[in-house]
């Protein structure tokens, strides 16, 4: 297995960029090995490490295609609607509470 190169924060050659980066310019790996490895010191710890891929093998996205903007809304609806009374809150329901605001808290609500 060959070993990739290892650059220091922001001292990176031109022609990488991560998937992030990728991502903003509308590209993806598109299957593509980690070309270069991007390290950032801290101290005590291990560094921070990002992965970096060559800009010129990357590909276009792929375009959404009408059953995916359905699967995603679903999948919204899903996270919207409240396990406990079924109702859509129209928000997204933090998983710290498991359910709307109104279930809850239902006194709060009461009092308000």
């Amino acid at each position: 297995m060959a070993t990739v190169p290892v650059y220091r924060w922001r001292l990176a050659p031109d022609g990488y960029a991560t998937r992030r980066q990728l991502r903003a310019v509308g590209l993806r790996p598109g299957g593509q090995d980690v070309a270069a490895q991007l390290e950032r010191p801290r101290r005590r710890r291990e560094p921070l490490v990002a992965y970096l891929y060559r800009v010129d093998r990357a590909k276009p996205v792929r375009p959404m295609t009408p059953a995916k903007w359905a699967a995603l809304a679903k999948a919204n609806a899903a996270r919207r609607t409240c396990p406990e009374c079924w109702r859509d809150a129209g928000y997204v329901i933090p998983p710290s509470l498991g359910m709307c605001a109104t279930c809850a808290f239902p006194d709060e609500q009461r009092a308000a």
